[in-house]
């Protein structure tokens, strides 16, 4: 899709977006939608490691300190002001509503100050979206594998904004499952990238953790029992009173996750009868599903794009991306755009009259 329209810079749209679903405070300016000038993200980890995970009301509070440092911060980056800005784009669901509000409510102040136009953005597209970023070559379709702290999604793009689900998780998100195996093992916070490292010491056939397929026509995910698995490991060894290879317990567990992954993955491929195969989200970082789906992409004949790892993280950039192809769509919300806590892939927002 390629835009005909012209901004106030003339041969260009410039946006600017705003990232609060969770932890991260984040704010981009973005050119034509792809081509990013600035990407500001200021990371709360340190605030929320003490408590093994994201407490909401700390990162609201955060989100409220950081926003305007954030986006002055990326604007300056970018070299614009914002009076050169043609629409702002903001995440407005999935996350944690009290994050969610503080970006929205600066998103609209700032939409109506500056008379422009204002774009909610869902977060999970904003993950599918940056791959876009990463490959200005990339267009629709594609199946996407969207994998993070809160979500599990295999989803046939079919083009801009047009999506088919064909899975999700019933219960544990992976990124979930990550942190919740992680602080069994008093590893720390966040969980996957620990995982991540310590597997690859670790020998992933030293202890069987079970597979979940569930049904044979099925693209839905399952962690939770695999998570207790775990759990149920970690407590019979201490029980006993013999060692615990943390090495080994990561790689296992690492090991039985991806399998799941990368097969449903490329069974979804063959269904859709797609060339590209694309990863998103936070675990798309995750050195083994990187590795593992590509080599077993490559002998059926798939192309696997992901992310940078700064792009497979909350970030704005992402965010950006969507809200300009949302904006060339005439998907523009009003002033009463409000926080989706639970916001589904594909929902619209009401618009008020």
């Amino acid at each position: 899709m390629r835009d005909n329209r012209r901004g106030k810079n003339g041969e260009y749209l410039l946006t600017l977006a705003i990232e609060t679903s969770c932890d991260e405070t984040s704010a981009a300016v973005l050119k034509n939608g792809r081509e990013v000038l600035s990407n500001v993200i200021s990371t709360q980890i340190e605030q929320h490691k003490k408590f093994g995970g994201v407490v909401p009301e700390v990162a609201s509070r955060k989100h409220v300190e950081n926003v305007d440092m954030v986006i002055q911060d990326a604007l300056d980056e970018a070299g614009v002001s914002l009076r050169q800005i043609d629409h702002i784009g903001v995440t407005y669901g999935p996350g944690l509503v009290g994050a969610l509000l503080v970006g929205v409510s600066t998103a609209k102040a700032m939409a109506y100050a500056l008379n422009i136009p204002l774009i909610g953005v869902n977060h999970i597209e904003g993950h599918i979206y940056a791959n876009f970023i990463e490959d200005p070559t990339l267009e629709p379709p594609f199946l996407c594998l969207i994998v993070s702290g809160g979500h599990s999604h295999l989803a046939y793009i079919k083009d801009y904004g047009r999506y088919e689900i064909m899975g999700k998780t019933r219960d544990d998100a992976v990124g979930e499952a990550f942190d919740k195996v992680a602080r069994a093992m008093e590893l720390g916070y966040p969980g996957g990238p620990i995982i991540d490292q310590l597997a690859k010491q670790g020998d992933p056939n030293a202890i069987h953790f079970p597979r979940v397929y569930l049904e044979n026509d099925s693209y839905d995910f399952s962690f939770s029992g695999l998570k207790s698995a775990v759990l149920n490991y970690l407590n019979s060894q201490r029980q006993k009173g013999e060692g615990i290879k943390v090495e080994d317990v990561a790689a296992s567990f690492q090991q039985a996750v991806m399998e799941v992954l990368i097969h449903k993955t490329l069974e979804g491929a063959k269904q859709k009868n797609v060339d590209k195969i694309v990863l998103a989200g936070g675990v798309a970082a995750n050195s083994a599903l990187r590795e593992g789906l590509k080599k077993k992409a490559a002998a059926l004949g798939f192309d696997v794009k992901y992310p940078s790892l700064q792009l497979c993280t909350d970030n704005a950039a992402m965010i950006g991306c969507a809200a300009y192809y949302n904006y060339l769509k005439g998907n523009t919300a009003d002033l009463y755009l409000n926080a989706v806590p639970n916001l589904k892939l594909g929902q619209l927002y009401e618009k008020h009259r």
